[in-house]
């Protein structure tokens, strides 16, 4: 797979977000499909892989240390602190949280560095220079050596990165999630700071994968997005038609459209879409091989955009852990 920079990493064009492999979408697969996913994602070219503490409360972190523990040099390991506190979720942000949370992860990752330790969401009782502060000191204990950001504003990123370096921003970023155009994509040139685009296939609706959201798992997340419902759910089925026409001219399947489109976005843009289905991980894969002419690039954005798309992406009490323009 093609090479991209974050900060001192060289990483695959696509990385692995692991999380589906735990919880948020349903059911987590069978143990032994899980490590099919991860595994051939190894295999498949796939050099960055992303976790977090709060991904089935601690499982996700043991399943990638268990399936993957042997092969630790070769993938770049990407983990979050700051959305959990023991075994309970909660935006948190105070520094000994956050250090104890590392070295929960650190367990049960099986491995003495994170090279990638990300600050999940800005607790906004604890200015963002304390919680980055508490990072730096995990980066001079040799426990992690880079830090990121997840779903902050251009504001907080600009005062994270005066207190140390931040090697990436983490958010959102698809062709009907385009917050990031907003003013934080911009921030992240300018510091030289890689952005990581999570949930880049708009949780499986662009690759055509959700087609009744009141046939998703009762606990699947997406049943409390609004995008996922009635009327705006309806609208936005109307999109997915178009869009896939736009995917079968340039010759890929909808998901590899969605990366593509990113990686041509920006150099300094790394896609993580996630997947419990060993097939569609490599289909994933593959999209770093596409190249999108200027007119599709254009059609994409004309066809999928904030006018376009019905519901916001989060319902009031999900909007109200991040801190993101938009």
């Amino acid at each position: 797979m093609d090479k991209r920079k974050i900060g001192q990493f060289e990483v695959s064009a696509i990385g692995l977000g692991c999380m589906n492999l735990s919880h948020a979408y349903g059911a987590p697969p069978p143990r032994d499909q899980a490590e099919r996913v991860l595994k051939g994602a190894l295999d498949a070219g796939y050099t960055l892989m992303d976790t977090a503490a709060v991904y089935g409360m601690g499982h996700n972190e043991t399943l990638v240390g268990e399936v993957l523990g042997d092969r630790r040099r070769d993938y770049v390991l990407a983990s979050k602190a700051g959305l959990s506190n023991g075994d309970k979720r909660e935006v948190n942000g105070y520094p000994a949280v956050l250090k104890a949370t590392c070295e929960d992860s650190l367990r049960r990752l099986k491995t003495d560095v994170i090279d990638l330790y990300y600050l999940h969401r800005y607790d906004k009782r604890v200015p963002i220079e304390d919680s980055v502060g508490a990072l730096a000191e995990l980066v001079q204990e040799g426990k992690v050596r880079a830090i990121g950001l997840s779903e902050v504003s251009a504001q907080t990123l600009r005062r994270a990165h005066a207190v140390h370096p931040i090697t990436a921003l983490q958010t959102e970023y698809s062709p009907w999630t385009r917050n990031p155009e907003i003013a934080v994509l911009d921030a992240c040139r300018e510091l030289g700071i890689a952005f990581v685009a999570f949930s880049p296939v708009a949780r499986g609706f662009l690759a055509g994968r959700v087609t009744d959201p009141d046939a998703l798992d009762e606990g699947d997340l997406r049943r409390a997005m609004p995008r996922f419902q009635g009327e705006a759910f309806q609208a936005n089925l109307k999109l997915l038609e178009g869009f896939k026409a736009l995917a079968k001219e340039a010759g890929c399947t909808p998901a590899q459209l969605c990366l593509a489109w990113l990686l041509q976005k920006d150099e300094i843009i790394v896609p993580i879409p996630g997947t419990t289905n060993p097939d569609h991980m490599i289909e994933n894969a593959r999209a770093a091989e596409v190249r999108l002419s200027a007119a599709t690039m254009a059609a994409v954005e004309a066809l999928v955009n904030p006018q376009t798309v019905a519901g916001s992406r989060y319902s009031p009490a999900q909007h109200a852990a991040i801190d993101t323009e938009g």
